[in-house]
């Protein structure tokens, strides 16, 4: 299991920052390999299920993940998202917060807690490398994106 932290700072207010990053078929746009859908219906909330299919043909996996924590951000308070991963191969979790930066900016902070079911842990700096560079090429694709 490993824990990696990203943190952004974007030129957008809070409110566009946040759906850009939780908008979670874009996310498939943004990662190689992947494609994510919803399986319940709109609007995220809290119990909403997000599943992204990673791979090819025979060697795809379901990394399936349920929002826990849905607080959009408002005038007063940041945003925060928590997704539990509960797939057979991915377990851990995912937290994505926006709050307010320097000069009307948006900081993101991206924390996430990650395990490859059956990787031994001496192993553990090959997706520790692999998920900072993936996930934080994502967040600034995402951020860029309109």
């Amino acid at each position: 299991m490993v824990n990696f932290l990203l943190e952004r700072t974007a030129p957008l207010p809070l409110d566009e920052a946040w759906r850009r990053l939780t908008e979670w078929p874009r996310h498939g746009e943004v990662v190689p390999l992947t494609r994510v859908t919803v399986t319940t219906p709109p609007p995220t909330r809290e119990g909403t299920v997000v599943v992204a299919r990673s791979g090819l043909g025979p060697l795809a996996f379901d990394d399936r993940m349920e929002v826990t924590v849905w607080r959009p951000p408002t005038d007063d308070a940041p945003g925060l998202c928590r997704l539990e991963k509960r797939g057979r191969v991915v377990t851990g979790w995912a937290e994505i917060e926006v709050r307010p930066g320097p000069g009307g900016r948006s900081r993101v902070v991206w924390r996430e807690e990650l395990g490859v079911r059956l990787l031994p842990g001496f192993l553990d700096p090959l997706p520790l490398r692999a998920a900072r560079y993936v996930f934080g090429r994502a967040a600034n694709r995402l951020l860029r994106m309109p």
